[in-house]
Protein backbone atom coordinates (compact mmCIF):
# COMPACT_ATOMS: atom_id res chain seq x y z
CA UNK A 1 0.00 0.00 0.00
CA UNK A 2 1.25 3.43 -1.44
CA UNK A 3 2.24 5.91 1.32
CA UNK A 4 2.42 9.68 -0.35
CA UNK A 5 4.45 12.77 1.05
CA UNK A 6 3.43 15.79 -0.26
CA UNK A 7 5.84 18.61 -0.40
CA UNK A 8 6.41 22.03 -1.94
CA UNK A 9 8.98 22.17 -4.47
CA UNK A 10 9.82 26.41 -3.74
CA UNK A 11 9.15 28.91 -1.38
CA UNK A 12 6.03 27.42 -0.08
CA UNK A 13 2.67 28.64 -0.69
CA UNK A 14 2.48 26.47 -3.39
CA UNK A 15 -1.21 25.61 -2.98
CA UNK A 16 -0.30 22.57 -0.66
CA UNK A 17 -4.20 22.72 1.11
CA UNK A 18 -6.14 22.14 -1.94
CA UNK A 19 -3.87 18.80 -2.68
CA UNK A 20 -3.33 17.46 0.54
CA UNK A 21 -7.38 18.01 0.64
CA UNK A 22 -7.85 16.36 -2.38
CA UNK A 23 -5.64 13.30 -1.55
CA UNK A 24 -6.73 12.92 2.32
CA UNK A 25 -10.42 12.01 0.79
CA UNK A 26 -8.38 9.01 0.01
CA UNK A 27 -5.77 8.59 3.00
CA UNK A 28 -6.85 6.85 6.16
CA UNK A 29 -4.34 9.30 7.90
CA UNK A 30 -2.88 12.42 7.73
CA UNK A 31 0.15 13.40 9.25
CA UNK A 32 2.02 17.20 9.99
CA UNK A 33 5.61 16.01 9.95
CA UNK A 34 7.43 19.59 10.63
CA UNK A 35 6.72 23.52 11.06
CA UNK A 36 4.58 24.95 13.47
CA UNK A 37 1.72 27.76 12.46
CA UNK A 38 3.74 29.89 10.92
CA UNK A 39 2.66 28.90 7.30
CA UNK A 40 -0.98 28.61 6.61
CA UNK A 41 -2.99 26.05 4.25
CA UNK A 42 -6.46 27.19 2.64
CA UNK A 43 -9.03 24.39 1.95
CA UNK A 44 -11.87 25.27 -0.01
CA UNK A 45 -15.04 22.86 0.35
CA UNK A 46 -18.46 22.94 -1.19
CA UNK A 47 -17.51 27.08 -1.18
CA UNK A 48 -16.23 27.14 2.38
CA UNK A 49 -13.15 28.02 3.42
CA UNK A 50 -11.04 26.58 5.89
CA UNK A 51 -7.71 28.28 7.03
CA UNK A 52 -5.01 26.12 8.85
CA UNK A 53 -1.88 26.37 10.16
CA UNK A 54 -1.00 23.82 12.58
CA UNK A 55 -4.02 21.49 12.59
CA UNK A 56 -3.28 19.15 9.84
CA UNK A 57 -5.58 19.23 6.92
CA UNK A 58 -7.42 15.59 6.91
CA UNK A 59 -9.17 16.97 9.75
CA UNK A 60 -11.31 18.46 7.60
CA UNK A 61 -12.23 15.44 6.17
CA UNK A 62 -12.98 13.73 9.25
CA UNK A 63 -9.72 11.74 8.96
CA UNK A 64 -7.28 10.40 11.52
CA UNK A 65 -4.72 13.32 11.77
CA UNK A 66 -1.71 13.62 13.68
CA UNK A 67 1.03 16.49 14.84
CA UNK A 68 4.47 14.68 14.71
CA UNK A 69 7.09 14.90 16.55
CA UNK A 70 8.63 17.20 13.86
CA UNK A 71 6.62 19.87 14.19
CA UNK A 72 6.67 22.75 16.99
CA UNK A 73 3.30 23.19 19.39
CA UNK A 74 1.78 26.19 20.26
CA UNK A 75 -0.12 25.02 22.61
CA UNK A 76 -2.68 28.29 23.20
CA UNK A 77 -2.63 28.72 19.18
CA UNK A 78 -3.73 25.45 18.98
CA UNK A 79 -6.49 25.72 21.28
CA UNK A 80 -7.70 28.71 19.59
CA UNK A 81 -7.78 26.76 15.99
CA UNK A 82 -9.50 24.00 16.88
CA UNK A 83 -11.96 26.40 18.46
CA UNK A 84 -12.43 28.09 15.20
CA UNK A 85 -12.93 25.05 13.22
CA UNK A 86 -15.42 23.57 15.80
CA UNK A 87 -17.26 26.67 15.10
CA UNK A 88 -17.43 25.98 11.41
CA UNK A 89 -18.82 22.31 12.27
CA UNK A 90 -15.70 20.20 12.22
CA UNK A 91 -15.70 17.29 14.81
CA UNK A 92 -12.63 17.48 16.17
CA UNK A 93 -11.90 14.84 19.39
CA UNK A 94 -8.99 12.51 20.78
CA UNK A 95 -10.30 10.15 18.56
CA UNK A 96 -9.50 11.79 15.08
CA UNK A 97 -6.92 14.03 16.22
CA UNK A 98 -3.25 13.04 18.29
CA UNK A 99 -0.89 15.08 18.81
CA UNK A 100 3.11 13.08 19.95
CA UNK A 101 3.84 13.34 23.58
CA UNK A 102 7.51 14.37 22.54
CA UNK A 103 6.80 17.39 20.56
CA UNK A 104 8.29 20.34 21.39
CA UNK A 105 6.00 23.61 23.05
CA UNK A 106 6.27 26.78 21.73
CA UNK A 107 5.72 29.26 24.57
CA UNK A 108 5.65 32.75 25.16
CA UNK A 109 9.00 33.64 25.58
CA UNK A 110 9.91 32.26 21.59
CA UNK A 111 7.34 34.77 20.48
CA UNK A 112 9.05 37.51 22.02
CA UNK A 113 12.58 36.83 20.95
CA UNK A 114 11.94 35.94 17.67
CA UNK A 115 10.09 39.42 17.41
CA UNK A 116 12.69 41.33 19.19
CA UNK A 117 15.57 39.99 17.00
CA UNK A 118 13.41 41.07 14.03
CA UNK A 119 13.17 44.58 15.46
CA UNK A 120 16.77 44.89 16.42
CA UNK A 121 18.48 43.01 13.00
CA UNK A 122 21.29 44.39 11.47
CA UNK A 123 21.12 45.88 8.24
CA UNK A 124 20.34 43.19 5.80
CA UNK A 125 20.65 40.45 8.27
CA UNK A 126 16.48 40.69 9.01
CA UNK A 127 15.21 36.95 8.19
CA UNK A 128 11.57 38.18 7.60
CA UNK A 129 10.26 35.49 9.99
CA UNK A 130 6.65 35.49 10.93
CA UNK A 131 7.37 36.24 14.89
CA UNK A 132 5.38 33.45 16.13
CA UNK A 133 8.66 31.94 17.97
CA UNK A 134 9.70 28.75 15.72
CA UNK A 135 12.92 29.22 15.07
CA UNK A 136 13.77 29.86 19.22
CA UNK A 137 11.73 26.82 19.81
CA UNK A 138 13.50 24.76 17.56
CA UNK A 139 16.68 26.12 19.20
CA UNK A 140 15.87 24.73 22.42
CA UNK A 141 15.02 21.13 21.34
CA UNK A 142 18.55 21.35 19.73
CA UNK A 143 20.40 22.53 22.56
CA UNK A 144 17.96 20.00 24.89
CA UNK A 145 16.11 22.44 27.29
CA UNK A 146 12.88 22.50 25.76
CA UNK A 147 9.35 21.95 27.29
CA UNK A 148 7.66 19.10 25.36
CA UNK A 149 3.86 18.20 25.68
CA UNK A 150 4.62 15.42 28.12
CA UNK A 151 5.64 17.79 30.32
CA UNK A 152 2.17 19.06 30.96
CA UNK A 153 1.32 15.80 32.21
CA UNK A 154 3.91 15.93 35.18
CA UNK A 155 3.56 19.27 36.75
CA UNK A 156 5.42 18.09 39.78
CA UNK A 157 8.73 17.89 37.72
CA UNK A 158 7.81 20.56 35.42
CA UNK A 159 9.59 23.65 37.20
CA UNK A 160 12.84 22.20 37.29
CA UNK A 161 12.74 21.94 33.72
CA UNK A 162 11.31 25.55 33.49
CA UNK A 163 14.47 26.84 35.64
CA UNK A 164 16.73 24.64 33.40
CA UNK A 165 15.19 26.49 30.41
CA UNK A 166 15.19 29.95 31.72
CA UNK A 167 18.73 29.87 32.59
CA UNK A 168 19.68 30.04 28.99
CA UNK A 169 16.45 32.53 28.11
CA UNK A 170 17.10 35.52 31.16
CA UNK A 171 21.07 35.60 30.73
CA UNK A 172 19.81 35.91 26.88
CA UNK A 173 17.70 38.97 27.98
CA UNK A 174 20.03 40.54 30.00
CA UNK A 175 21.90 40.54 27.43
CA UNK A 176 19.44 42.16 24.97
CA UNK A 177 18.35 44.78 27.73
CA UNK A 178 15.43 43.12 28.46
CA UNK A 179 13.47 42.23 31.84
CA UNK A 180 13.79 38.51 33.08
CA UNK A 181 10.98 36.82 33.20
CA UNK A 182 9.33 34.80 36.01
CA UNK A 183 9.82 31.21 36.38
CA UNK A 184 6.01 31.03 38.24
CA UNK A 185 4.19 33.19 35.50
CA UNK A 186 5.47 30.90 32.87
CA UNK A 187 4.91 27.84 35.38
CA UNK A 188 1.13 29.35 35.47
CA UNK A 189 1.12 30.32 31.40
CA UNK A 190 1.39 26.21 31.05
CA UNK A 191 -1.03 25.15 33.61
CA UNK A 192 -3.67 27.33 32.08
CA UNK A 193 -3.84 25.33 28.70
CA UNK A 194 -2.27 21.53 30.24
CA UNK A 195 -6.19 20.56 30.36
CA UNK A 196 -7.00 21.33 27.09
CA UNK A 197 -4.16 20.26 24.73
CA UNK A 198 -3.62 17.10 27.05
CA UNK A 199 -6.36 14.93 25.91
CA UNK A 200 -4.61 14.82 22.12
CA UNK A 201 -1.80 13.76 23.20
CA UNK A 202 -0.33 9.94 22.37
CA UNK A 203 2.63 7.96 21.37
CA UNK A 204 1.87 8.92 17.41
CA UNK A 205 5.16 6.60 16.65
CA UNK A 206 3.22 3.40 17.85
CA UNK A 207 0.16 4.54 16.49
CA UNK A 208 1.52 5.34 12.95
CA UNK A 209 3.10 1.99 12.75
CA UNK A 210 0.27 -0.25 13.74
CA UNK A 211 -1.61 1.61 10.91
CA UNK A 212 0.73 1.12 8.41
CA UNK A 213 1.07 -2.54 9.36
CA UNK A 214 -2.98 -2.80 8.98
CA UNK A 215 -2.12 -1.08 5.58
CA UNK A 216 -3.98 2.30 6.24
CA UNK A 217 -2.96 4.50 3.37
CA UNK A 218 -0.90 7.47 5.01
CA UNK A 219 -0.48 10.81 4.16
CA UNK A 220 2.65 13.09 5.11
CA UNK A 221 1.96 16.86 5.35
CA UNK A 222 4.33 19.65 5.09
CA UNK A 223 4.53 23.28 5.78
CA UNK A 224 7.26 25.17 4.42
CA UNK A 225 8.21 25.09 1.01
CA UNK A 226 11.57 22.78 0.31
CA UNK A 227 13.53 26.05 -0.26
CA UNK A 228 13.57 27.20 3.04
CA UNK A 229 14.52 23.72 4.17
CA UNK A 230 17.25 24.61 6.85
CA UNK A 231 20.01 22.46 4.72
CA UNK A 232 19.09 22.45 1.38
CA UNK A 233 17.16 26.19 1.16
CA UNK A 234 18.70 29.58 0.88
CA UNK A 235 20.21 29.76 3.63
CA UNK A 236 20.08 32.11 5.72
CA UNK A 237 16.42 33.02 4.75
CA UNK A 238 15.02 30.16 5.86
CA UNK A 239 12.85 28.11 7.95
CA UNK A 240 13.90 26.66 11.30
CA UNK A 241 13.35 22.72 10.58
CA UNK A 242 13.89 20.23 7.63
CA UNK A 243 11.14 20.91 4.99
CA UNK A 244 12.25 18.24 2.75
CA UNK A 245 10.31 14.93 1.90
CA UNK A 246 13.22 12.89 3.93
CA UNK A 247 11.79 14.98 7.31
CA UNK A 248 8.42 12.94 6.86
CA UNK A 249 9.80 9.95 8.43
CA UNK A 250 11.87 11.86 11.00
CA UNK A 251 9.08 13.60 12.09
CA UNK A 252 6.89 11.40 12.25
CA UNK A 253 9.02 8.94 13.92
CA UNK A 254 8.39 5.90 10.98
CA UNK A 255 11.03 4.40 9.19
CA UNK A 256 12.33 6.07 5.76
CA UNK A 257 10.52 2.70 4.29
CA UNK A 258 7.21 4.23 5.11
CA UNK A 259 7.33 6.87 2.17
CA UNK A 260 6.64 5.33 -1.34
CA UNK A 261 5.95 8.21 -3.06
CA UNK A 262 6.61 11.85 -3.17
CA UNK A 263 4.34 14.53 -4.32
CA UNK A 264 5.86 17.85 -5.24
CA UNK A 265 3.86 20.97 -5.28
CA UNK A 266 4.79 23.67 -7.95
CA UNK A 267 3.38 26.58 -8.61
CA UNK A 268 3.07 27.37 -12.37
CA UNK A 269 5.24 30.83 -11.56
CA UNK A 270 7.03 31.33 -8.57
CA UNK A 271 6.97 33.15 -5.29
CA UNK A 272 8.28 33.82 -2.03
CA UNK A 273 7.45 35.17 1.03
CA UNK A 274 10.33 37.08 3.41
CA UNK A 275 13.62 38.30 2.62
CA UNK A 276 16.32 36.39 0.67
CA UNK A 277 17.63 35.50 -3.26
CA UNK A 278 14.57 35.52 -5.62
CA UNK A 279 16.60 35.12 -9.43
CA UNK A 280 13.59 35.70 -11.55
CA UNK A 281 11.76 38.01 -9.38
CA UNK A 282 9.85 40.67 -11.01
CA UNK A 283 9.70 44.14 -9.70
CA UNK A 284 7.14 45.79 -11.91
CA UNK A 285 3.97 44.83 -13.64
CA UNK A 286 4.20 41.06 -14.80
CA UNK A 287 5.06 40.83 -10.56
CA UNK A 288 1.97 43.09 -9.78
CA UNK A 289 -0.10 41.18 -11.79
CA UNK A 290 1.04 37.37 -11.17
CA UNK A 291 0.28 38.97 -7.30
CA UNK A 292 -3.31 40.44 -7.87
CA UNK A 293 -4.26 37.22 -10.27
CA UNK A 294 -3.29 34.79 -7.68
CA UNK A 295 -4.22 36.53 -4.68
CA UNK A 296 -0.67 36.22 -3.27
CA UNK A 297 -1.10 37.13 0.12
CA UNK A 298 -0.15 35.19 3.27
CA UNK A 299 -2.86 33.25 4.81
CA UNK A 300 -1.19 33.07 8.66
CA UNK A 301 0.26 36.79 8.22
CA UNK A 302 -1.55 38.83 5.20
CA UNK A 303 2.06 39.68 4.14
CA UNK A 304 1.92 40.45 0.14
CA UNK A 305 4.45 37.54 -1.87
CA UNK A 306 6.80 38.61 -3.91
CA UNK A 307 6.15 37.25 -7.55
CA UNK A 308 8.35 36.16 -10.87
CA UNK A 309 8.40 33.62 -13.70
CA UNK A 310 9.04 30.05 -12.86
CA UNK A 311 12.46 29.19 -11.86
CA UNK A 312 13.42 25.59 -13.40
CA UNK A 313 16.27 25.47 -11.68
CA UNK A 314 15.14 25.90 -8.34
CA UNK A 315 12.58 22.90 -8.83
CA UNK A 316 15.16 20.70 -10.46
CA UNK A 317 17.21 21.21 -8.26
CA UNK A 318 14.56 20.18 -5.16
CA UNK A 319 13.38 17.51 -7.51
CA UNK A 320 16.75 15.85 -6.83
CA UNK A 321 16.89 16.54 -3.00
CA UNK A 322 13.41 15.44 -2.33
CA UNK A 323 13.28 12.35 -4.90
CA UNK A 324 10.12 13.96 -5.86
CA UNK A 325 8.43 10.97 -7.90
CA UNK A 326 5.52 13.30 -9.55
CA UNK A 327 4.81 17.13 -8.93
CA UNK A 328 1.17 18.41 -8.92
CA UNK A 329 1.53 22.00 -10.86
CA UNK A 330 -0.60 24.38 -9.27
CA UNK A 331 -2.23 28.18 -10.42
CA UNK A 332 -1.97 27.41 -13.88
CA UNK A 333 -4.42 29.73 -14.92
CA UNK A 334 -2.97 32.88 -12.97
CA UNK A 335 -1.26 33.05 -16.46
CA UNK A 336 -4.33 33.54 -18.34
CA UNK A 337 -3.95 36.07 -20.71
CA UNK A 338 -0.16 36.78 -20.81
CA UNK A 339 0.99 37.26 -24.25
CA UNK A 340 4.18 35.50 -23.66
CA UNK A 341 5.59 33.28 -20.70
CA UNK A 342 8.98 32.89 -19.17
CA UNK A 343 10.60 30.45 -17.82
CA UNK A 344 14.66 30.29 -16.47
CA UNK A 345 16.24 27.51 -17.86
CA UNK A 346 19.86 28.24 -16.41
CA UNK A 347 21.28 31.06 -14.42
CA UNK A 348 24.77 33.12 -15.57
CA UNK A 349 27.37 33.57 -12.51
CA UNK A 350 30.31 35.95 -12.81
CA UNK A 351 30.14 35.25 -16.79
CA UNK A 352 29.84 31.47 -17.03
CA UNK A 353 26.88 29.71 -17.22
CA UNK A 354 25.69 27.16 -14.35
CA UNK A 355 22.77 24.64 -13.96
CA UNK A 356 22.61 24.60 -10.49
CA UNK A 357 22.06 27.15 -7.38
CA UNK A 358 24.94 27.72 -5.21
CA UNK A 359 24.62 27.67 -1.90
CA UNK A 360 26.64 31.02 -1.01
CA UNK A 361 24.85 33.80 -0.43
CA UNK A 362 27.30 35.91 -2.15
CA UNK A 363 27.20 33.68 -5.38
CA UNK A 364 23.08 33.47 -5.11
CA UNK A 365 23.16 37.33 -4.77
CA UNK A 366 24.82 37.45 -8.63
CA UNK A 367 23.43 34.83 -10.07
CA UNK A 368 21.17 36.38 -12.80
CA UNK A 369 18.30 33.85 -14.76
CA UNK A 370 18.73 32.94 -17.78
CA UNK A 371 15.12 32.92 -19.63
CA UNK A 372 13.43 31.01 -22.47
CA UNK A 373 10.11 32.70 -23.99
CA UNK A 374 6.95 31.02 -24.62
CA UNK A 375 4.33 32.32 -26.48
CA UNK A 376 1.20 32.53 -24.07
CA UNK A 377 -2.33 31.65 -24.64
CA UNK A 378 -5.55 34.12 -24.19
CA UNK A 379 -8.52 31.10 -23.54
CA UNK A 380 -9.27 30.69 -20.31
CA UNK A 381 -7.75 27.61 -17.89
CA UNK A 382 -9.47 28.57 -15.07
CA UNK A 383 -11.87 24.93 -14.00
CA UNK A 384 -10.31 22.88 -16.65
CA UNK A 385 -10.63 18.98 -15.51
CA UNK A 386 -9.39 17.62 -18.64
CA UNK A 387 -6.90 17.89 -20.99
CA UNK A 388 -8.63 18.49 -23.68
CA UNK A 389 -10.33 21.35 -22.14
CA UNK A 390 -6.49 23.05 -21.87
CA UNK A 391 -5.58 25.57 -24.51
CA UNK A 392 -2.77 24.13 -26.43
CA UNK A 393 -0.19 26.72 -25.74
CA UNK A 394 -0.75 26.21 -22.02
CA UNK A 395 -0.54 22.05 -22.78
CA UNK A 396 2.86 23.35 -24.45
CA UNK A 397 4.25 25.04 -20.95
CA UNK A 398 2.99 22.41 -18.87
CA UNK A 399 5.12 20.23 -21.24
CA UNK A 400 8.35 22.45 -21.64
CA UNK A 401 7.81 22.54 -17.81
CA UNK A 402 8.06 18.88 -17.25
CA UNK A 403 11.43 18.38 -19.79
CA UNK A 404 13.11 21.30 -18.20
CA UNK A 405 12.47 19.62 -14.16
CA UNK A 406 12.54 16.20 -15.38
CA UNK A 407 9.64 15.15 -13.33
CA UNK A 408 6.36 13.98 -14.96
CA UNK A 409 2.99 16.10 -14.02
CA UNK A 410 0.77 13.82 -11.48
CA UNK A 411 -1.55 16.06 -10.80
CA UNK A 412 -2.72 19.62 -12.67
CA UNK A 413 -4.78 22.58 -10.24
CA UNK A 414 -6.76 24.85 -12.13
CA UNK A 415 -8.52 27.08 -9.44
CA UNK A 416 -8.95 26.65 -5.86
CA UNK A 417 -11.62 24.81 -5.64
CA UNK A 418 -10.55 20.88 -5.12
CA UNK A 419 -12.96 19.39 -8.24
CA UNK A 420 -10.55 21.52 -10.77
CA UNK A 421 -8.00 18.79 -10.89
CA UNK A 422 -6.63 16.87 -13.52
CA UNK A 423 -5.23 13.79 -12.45
CA UNK A 424 -3.01 11.94 -14.65
CA UNK A 425 -1.08 9.60 -12.00
CA UNK A 426 -2.67 8.81 -8.75
CA UNK A 427 0.19 8.62 -5.75
CA UNK A 428 -1.74 6.07 -4.20
CA UNK A 429 -1.88 3.41 -6.54
CA UNK A 430 0.20 0.56 -5.20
Amino acid sequence: MANVVVVGAQWGDEGKGKIVDWLSERADVVVRYQGGHNAGHTLVIDGVSYKLSLLPSGLVRGKLSVIGNGVVVDPHHFVGELAKLRAQGVKITPDVLRIAENAPLILSLHRDLDAMREDNAAAGVKIGTTRRGIGPAYEDKVGRRSIRLVDLAEPDTLMSKIDRLLAHHNALRRGMGEAEIDPQGLYDELMQVADAILPFMGRTWKLLDERRRARARILFEGAQGALLDNDFGTYPYVTSSNTIAGQAATGSGMGPGAVNYALGIVKAYTTRVGEGPFPTEQLNEVGEFLGERGREFGVVTGRKRRCGWFDAVLVRQMIAVCGINGIALTKLDVLDGLDEIKICVGYELDGEKIDYFPASPARQARVKPVYETLPGWQETTAGARKWADLPAQAVKYVRHIEELIGAPVAMLSTSPEREDTILVTDPFED
